[in-house]
């Protein structure tokens, strides 16, 4: 097979690599927090483990269905954020999450429940000094019925956002709720209920102040809710969390603890979001996280927007009000959303990946949470690498000893592989929270030793040249004409392979599979801007061409032995004298 056409300037692909190589370091170096180290998964770093238990509204035990749908979710949540080395395990009635660090924030987060829902807005107060005093001033007039459709009173705003949102639909449930029921004012029906019993089991307990919550905090009676928005107290943990009923009014407080809303009937289900990404508003200077919904609540979002003008809509995420913007304009159906509120990057990064995959069919309370050590995780990194640098180390004795001096240009080539893939995964640690565990760093030992495979593959292709009796000149640009097809077609089936295995495989299977498709990527570009074009150089130079340097002389004496023996069948067949060459 002829070699390509057009001049070879292997300067030009030496050039590109190492642009590649400097940009990959620069980064390293001059971006995020600089640190030139790759992030480490649970086994090699250790992290921390949280316990996670089901509150169920009736007490009852969680069935298995809903905890592995939970489970699933979860596991979809830390998918979104990245290959991050977390997991995720069903225990008994419990979920156990694990991630990397001592930082128990992140998972606490991915366990949230995140039930979001767009409630109208019929008044707020400021929260109270303590549980059950009374509150300095209320935008809810006691006999007034919870109708979001009425303007609440502009003297107590909890600080409204003046932004236009863009539309989204709400649900089902009619934009303008019916007012409240004439029930009887009553004392706080919490009063009613069986005073804490040792007897009781967690569960039950969890029950009781459920029911108990939604008494107080969810009542159509405007006597009890006037009676909830001034003992409810913004700073305890909050029973009712994530186990709200869409349907009933809710008295609910504020992110920050700033205010005490009470909140009509859901128009929205956050079930109807079909995408949510967070971004930075320059025009605010404020993240935000951005909501698409589904035809039907685009269409809901729209109509309630064009019919409450200069109201607030508050976003209810787990029982407690984000944000309450006021509605500046009508939004036209189809327009994305935007939730605004005290976040952060990383913290609007969170929100929006939770509620992108949906809310968890329970609620969860954290119970537990301790540290899991990386001691056996960390022994067994040393072994790994001790015996990945054995091996190493025969190959490049092997190509030394089989390849003579071509052998140190496969050891430069598995060099700057390493350097490169190096640099990439501190990069994806920052970018997308990749952590290296020791799955992957067998991933990153079996693709570095296919990167020889490849070397070996065109090295062949050459020895396969010489014994047709071409030079090592001649045979170095007709040798990497025939290798690159094999060298790019075993690598088109390692990746097509390690894509399948991370897509079908969980846990630290995955981390194997994403470093062993890096190395696969590598392998083909180091292969083509680094071991051809040094070897085509290294074919030019006399130096290199001596037998007993690139280690070709017996390949060459059996091309020579070849031409005699095809001489002097050719003089045998045409009587003539063979030459003393031959």
């Amino acid at each position: 097979m002829a070699p390509s056409s057009g001049p070879v300037r292997p300067a030009r692909y030496l050039a590109v690599f190492a642009v590649l190589m400097a940009a990959v370091y620069a980064l390293v170096f001059f971006t995020g927090d600089k640190d030139p180290s790759p992030k480490l998964g649970i086994d090699l770093q250790g992290g921390t483990r949280v316990t996670l238990t089901a509150r169920t509204p009736d007490g009852n035990a969680p069935t298995q269905d809903s905890l592995r749908q939970a489970q699933q979710i979860i596991e979809t949540r830390v998918n979104g954020l990245g290959v991050s080395g977390s997991e995720v395990v069903i225990d008994g009635d419990n979920l156990v999450i694990t991630v990397p660090g001592d930082d128990s924030s992140q998972a606490r987060t991915l366990g949230q429940t995140a039930r979001l829902f767009i409630r109208p807005v019929v008044g707020s107060v400021a929260p109270s000094a303590g549980q059950g005093a009374g509150s300095a001033q209320t935008a809810v007039d006691p006999a007034a019925p919870t109708d979001p459709a009425a303007p609440a009173d502009p003297a107590a705003p909890a600080t409204p956002q003046s932004r236009v949102f863009p539309a989204q639909d709400p649900t089902t449930v009619d934009p303008t709720p019916a007012p409240a029921t004439d029930a009887p004012a009553t004392d706080a029906p919490a009063d009613d209920a069986p005073a804490d019993d040792a007897s009781l089991s967690d569960a039950d307990r969890a029950a009781q102040e459920i029911a108990d919550a939604k008494a107080l905090r969810q009542s159509e009676d405007p006597q009890i809710q006037q009676l909830a928005m001034q003992s409810l107290d913004c700073n305890a943990a909050d029973p009712l969390a994530g186990n709200d009923d869409p349907a009933l009014p809710l008295v609910a407080c504020s992110t920050d603890g700033t205010a005490v809303y009470l909140l009509g009937p859901t128009i929205i289900d956050g079930q109807q979001i079909a995408d949510a990404s967070s971004g930075f508003d320059s025009q605010q200077a404020q993240f935000q996280v951005s909501l698409t919904f589904d035809s039907e609540g685009s269409n809901t979002w729209a109509q309630f927007t064009a019919a409450n003008l200069q109201k607030q809509a508050a976003f209810v995420l787990d029982s407690k009000v984000i944000s309450a913007p006021v509605i500046q304009g009508a939004t036209p159906a189809g327009s994305a959303t935007s939730i605004t509120g005290n976040f952060n990057a990383q913290s609007a990064s969170e929100l929006a990946n939770t509620l992108k995959y949906g809310s968890l069919p329970l609620s969860f309370v954290s119970s537990e949470a301790e540290t899991v050590s990386a001691t056996l995780g960390l022994a067994s990194l040393e072994a790994g690498l001790i015996a990945g640098a054995i091996g190493l180390a025969l190959v490049l004795v092997y190509c030394l000893l089989y390849y003579r001096a071509l052998g140190l240009l496969t050891a430069l080539s598995l060099v700057l592989a390493g350097l490169v893939v190096y640099g990439i995964i501190i990069l994806l640690g920052r970018w997308i929270s990749f952590t290296l565990d020791l799955a992957g760093i067998a991933g990153l030992i079996i693709g570095i030793g296919m990167t020889a495979d490849s070397f070996v593959v065109f090295f062949e292709r050459i020895k396969d040249e010489i014994r047709e009796g071409r030079s090592f000149r001649s045979a170095v640009p007709r040798g990497w004409a025939r290798a690159r097809k094999t060298i790019l077609s075993g690598n088109a089936v390692s990746f097509i392979a390690a894509a399948v295995l991370y897509v079908l495989a969980v846990g630290q299977v995955r981390g194997f599979a994403f470093t062993l498709g890096l190395t696969t990527i590598l392998d083909i570009i180091v292969v083509v801007l680094v071991t051809w074009p040094l070897v085509y150089v290294a074919s030019k130079s006399k130096f290199w061409s001596k037998p007993s340097v690139n280690g070709l002389g017996a390949v060459q004496q059996i091309a020579l032995e070849r031409k005699r023996a095809a001489n002097k069948a050719l003089a045998v067949k045409t009587g003539a004298t063979p030459s003393k060459e031959a």
